[in-house]
């Protein structure tokens, strides 16, 4: 089962564990500073989520399936096979069984391209959320500072 849609038609896309050791580099990229200046714990996790616009009048235009490197109180990082555009809204929904989050609005904030079929994007939720006290026990997960 692919882990992403196939957008262009075109085999080779990353499977979870491919996207999640992606987005596992990318942090270790990341300045310590920037790190030092969140405002919430993050947790890594690898699990699905599916992208659709927050406009109800746009909501069937896209569907993307993803996957979560990490889960904060205010925000997220994923990665998907196309690029969101920063600064709209999308509504994003998390696999309940790996991640049990409810339907949840944000803002893209950042998209970076990684490579040709694989785009890190960060969003920013419009309402905090509670982090599940346990997740699935298939998940790899540790707290990030």
């Amino acid at each position: 089962m692919p882990l992403f849609d196939d957008a262009l038609g075109a085999d080779g896309a990353l499977n979870k564990d491919e996207a999640f050791a992606v987005l596992e580099e990318l942090g270790r990229n990341t300045p310590e500073e920037i790190r030092r200046h969140r405002a919430h714990f993050r947790l890594a996790i690898k699990a699905a989520v599916v992208l659709q616009p927050g406009n109800a009048s746009e909501l069937m235009s896209m569907k993307v399936k993803g996957v979560t490197g990490d889960v904060s109180e205010g925000g997220c990082s994923t990665l998907f096979p196309i690029p969101a555009r920063v600064g709209d809204v999308y509504r994003l929904a998390f696999d309940r069984s790996a991640l049990n989050l409810p339907l949840t609005f944000a803002r893209c904030v950042r998209c970076r391209l990684v490579r040709e079929d694989a785009f890190e994007v960060g969003f920013a939720f419009f309402t905090p959320i509670s982090l599940p006290e346990q997740v699935s026990a298939a998940q790899e997960t540790s707290l990030i500072s």
